[in-house]
């Protein structure tokens, strides 16, 4: 006879302790998140410095942080590579401990070793149906930017084409800034 596992709860999986592994909640269960290798890490850190001097006074932005969200009407807890919070959705006062509360202006997923772009799609789209309002994919492969807009389609952006948005009034950036600042190699 084959027991069911229970699927956990959010209060399960926030109570889980901390380990050298990072997990996200879907559908029940605690997924371990891939271990990012070299360049995907010098690409988060160039974004991170870009858009940290970009939000002074206008939010925060951090890497790895886990957002509370729902997805198919149930618990999904989601880390993406980095995320951006205005002060509007997140005030300073708010300094507890735990998964981002709300939805952000902005997730960034950098496609890792053996992930492929159309699975980070699907879920840049569930990002967009929780509440997030931009989801960038960033492929080291193809050096390209996607960004995802809960009101029109993705816009894939390569070498010197300029990311402007309303929405992060006055940060603009280019792949080619991005995957030059993180020092990748040059592609055949």
């Amino acid at each position: 006879m084959q027991q069911l596992e229970k699927k956990l709860t959010l209060e399960d999986f926030l109570a889980m302790p901390e380990s050298d592994v990072t997990h996200e909640l879907v559908e029940g269960e605690a997924v371990p998140k891939m271990s990012p290798k070299r360049f995907h890490s010098a690409l988060q850190k160039t974004l991170l410095f870009i858009i940290d001097k970009w939000c002074q006074g206008k939010g925060e932005v951090y890497p790895e942080w886990a957002i509370a969200l729902k997805r198919r009407g149930k618990n999904w807890v989601p880390v993406p590579d980095l995320t951006y919070i205005s002060y509007q959705r997140l005030p300073t006062d708010v300094m507890e401990d735990e998964p981002c509360p709300v939805p952000p202006e902005l997730a960034i997923e950098i496609i890792s070793q053996g992930q492929t772009f159309g699975t980070l799609m699907e879920k840049a789209t569930d990002y967009l149906e929780a509440g997030v309002l931009r989801v960038w994919v960033v492929d080291p492969h193809a050096r390209s930017i996607t960004v995802f807009y809960p009101d029109a389609p993705p816009r894939t952006y390569t070498k010197d084409m300029v990311i402007t948005d309303l929405l992060f009034e006055g940060l603009e950036l280019t792949p080619q800034q991005v995957f030059g600042a993180a020092r990748l190699p040059e592609k055949d």
